[in-house]
């Protein structure tokens, strides 16, 4: 999984243009399957991508366009898309999105994501880990849409890291 250290992310969006120029040929963010979030109430900026949750409320499609791939990415079958919305709307992080009758989702780029090359500050690197549980994010979430989900989880990351800044400072 894709994991991210937000003390070194400087909020640059390389990791959004290398993986969105991967995929399409094109840099434009809403192609990226990750986003970068600036939370600049805190001072923070990060990206939010696929976690890998244990929960993998995104499998839940109606029309079992989402499987898993070799690497625990979730892999999703254009010719079996709908774009009806489930997957997005399951994502309590809100790492799913829908953008011109296409889902944008992590998919590891085959083992080798291109955002982890792309950052120079060593602020995403890929490795396996233990995936996150997200019931409580969830259960918080629940109302909001993908990109308030984007925002409360890189709060909730982010403002762990702001007190520890702070208390560095005290």
């Amino acid at each position: 999984m894709i994991q991210v250290d937000l003390s070194r992310c400087t909020g640059c969006r390389r990791c959004e243009a290398a993986c969105a120029f991967y995929h399409t040929g094109r840099i434009l963010p809403q192609l990226a399957r990750l986003r970068v979030v600036h939370l600049y109430e805190i001072g923070v900026d990060g990206p939010v991508v696929c976690q890998q949750c244990r929960e993998r409320y995104c499998l839940a499609c109606p029309e079992k366009a989402l499987s898993l791939g070799s690497h625990g990415e979730v892999v999703c079958s254009p010719t079996l898309c709908t774009q009806c919305g489930a997957c997005e709307k399951a994502c309590p992080i809100g790492a799913v999105n829908l953008f011109q009758g296409f889902v944008y989702i992590c998919d590891l780029c085959g083992g080798d994501p291109k955002c982890v090359k792309a950052c120079t500050e060593g602020a995403i690197w890929f490795e396996a880990g233990e995936p996150p549980s997200f019931q409580e994010i969830r259960a918080q979430t629940k109302a909001l849409n993908p990109e308030e989900r984007r925002h409360h989880y890189l709060l909730r990351l982010g403002g762990k890291l702001r007190k520890s800044w702070e208390k560095s400072r005290a």
